[in-house]
């Protein structure tokens, strides 16, 4: 399968000259299986360049859409996603337990009059609601789609998906710690990691600066290598940069990343996500 990311960013969109090299835009990643089917985990404003490159090279006909979670920086872009305006086109929209009502929401100008100009009646793609990640695991064209809640305000869904060539994990939005909630504490997310080949991770702070957002549900640098580490994956990518942080200061964070792996031995490769970049399992 190959993983393409289209936003990196976390909390809101942060375009300009210190975040050229990691992006701006907010969450949104395409994975392309290996039986051809594509897949997109959230609708920050990065689903407006991959809606672009979707509909120039004809392959919106039929795409599967992931949602971990509703907060803004996840859906906000999808009023902007191009073949929502194509009448060949169908999404079918699975994760989060509210995915469907959240994206709706996007459109609605039931509260504030003159929100959005488009209802989401209008719309020309035909737009389903599944609900088959709710038992955890489903299988799209042979691939394993297994799912793991985050530890995050109001919850969220991870992704795991398995192929004969290997593993990639998602997990954004989620913050490693012991005392997690059910089902949700450190060592379960080590076992739901066990040997991918590939992990993203929300990895939006430092050490230092989780002293005062403990409880926002993000991870920190040295959590995130520690996972890395007690999974045994193959390949880290840090992701959901926070929207402060400068190109200088991303790289600085995989630096960081980097001392902390070579202390503990391991030899994972490890980057921060980068607009446009692809990856390969």
């Amino acid at each position: 399968m190959k993983i393409t990311f289209w936003g990196t960013r976390g909390s809101i969109a942060s375009p300009g000259p210190d975040t050229v090299i990691y992006g701006g835009n907010t969450t949104c990643v395409e994975i392309d299986l290996s039986f051809g089917r594509t897949v997109i985990i959230d609708a920050g404003t990065g689903i407006r360049k991959l809606g672009d490159a979707l509909v120039a090279g004809e392959r919106q006909g039929e795409l599967l859409l992931l949602i971990t979670h509703i907060h803004w920086d996840h859906i906000l872009g999808f009023p902007f996603f191009a073949p929502l305006f194509h009448d060949c086109c169908r999404i079918v929209v699975d994760g989060s337990r509210k995915c469907m009502e959240g994206l709706k929401r996007v459109f609605s100008s039931n509260y504030i009059d003159g929100t959005w100009p488009v209802r989401f009646e209008d719309l020309k793609a035909r737009i389903e609601h599944s609900h088959e990640l709710h038992s955890r695991r489903t299988t799209v064209d042979g691939t394993l789609i297994e799912t793991h809640q985050l530890q995050h305000p109001q919850g969220g869904l991870g992704f795991k998906f398995t192929e004969a060539s290997g593993a990639f994990v998602f997990l954004t939005d989620n913050e490693l710690r012991e005392d997690g909630w059910k089902g949700s504490c450190f060592t379960d997310f080590v076992r739901f990691c066990r040997g991918a080949d590939l992990l993203v991770h929300d990895c939006q702070y430092t050490p230092e600066e989780m002293t005062i957002r403990r409880g926002w549900g993000h991870s920190d640098v040295a959590c995130v290598a520690r996972l890395a580490v007690e999974a045994g994956v193959k390949r880290l990518v840090l992701f959901h940069h926070d929207p402060w942080r400068t190109d200088e200061g991303v790289s600085d964070m995989v630096s960081r990343c980097r001392a902390l792996l070579d202390d503990w031995k391991s030899s994972i490769s490890v980057e921060a996500a980068r607009e446009g970049s692809t990856h390969t399992v």
